[in-house]
């Protein structure tokens, strides 16, 4: 619920703090937030702008990934000029309501499957209650990462947290291509 403006300031101090890192900054929904702060990327859900006026205004070079929540989601991210899709809400999540019903760990696998067919250069992310054991699961499965919030931002040790989330997720991606 934060103003424009200080959407804008925090996006920016967190790209100084990036700076070198190699990390992009990934606005969530707001191109004129992304835009304002310089940031590499944006994520937009259904109910932002579309992707095509997106790509437009960001540009080739930009970052631009999309949430996918059904079938008729997938098809427009592999007909779409996105550098990335995310499909969720996976599971049940703290963070947020969320109005869909969560599709589970098949349908992301059939969702998943659909967008690689049709379109197989495609990085697909799994979101929501995404925790260690969850993010294994996911990209077993075929997910190339995981977006998450709780599962760092409600533990005692953030950096622990996060070092196992990397570490699930390196495992998985490891052990599906051996």
């Amino acid at each position: 619920d934060a103003s424009t403006r200080i959407m804008v300031e925090r996006a920016a101090a967190i790209r100084a703090a990036l700076a070198g890192s190699g990390v992009p900054l990934v606005v969530n929904d707001r191109i004129d937030v992304a835009l304002a702060a310089c940031a590499e990327g944006v994520h937009l859900g259904r109910d932002d702008m579309d992707v095509t006026t997106a790509r437009r205004l960001l540009g080739p070079d930009a970052i631009i990934g999309v949430t996918v929540k059904n079938a008729a989601d997938a098809d427009m991210a592999s007909d779409s000029p996105v550098d990335y899709a995310c499909i969720g809400g996976v599971f049940e999540t703290l963070s947020k309501r969320n109005p869909d019903a969560p599709v589970g760990i098949e349908g992301f696998a059939v969702l998943c499957k659909r967008i690689g067919a049709a379109r197989p250069d495609l990085p697909v992310g799994a979101i929501a209650g995404i925790d260690a054991g969850r993010a294994r699961e996911v990209v077993t499965v075929g997910a190339m990462g995981v977006a998450v919030i709780s599962a760092i931002f409600r533990a005692v040790d953030i950096a622990m947290a996060t070092r196992d989330l990397r570490r699930a997720v390196d495992e998985a991606l490891k052990g599906r291509s051996s």
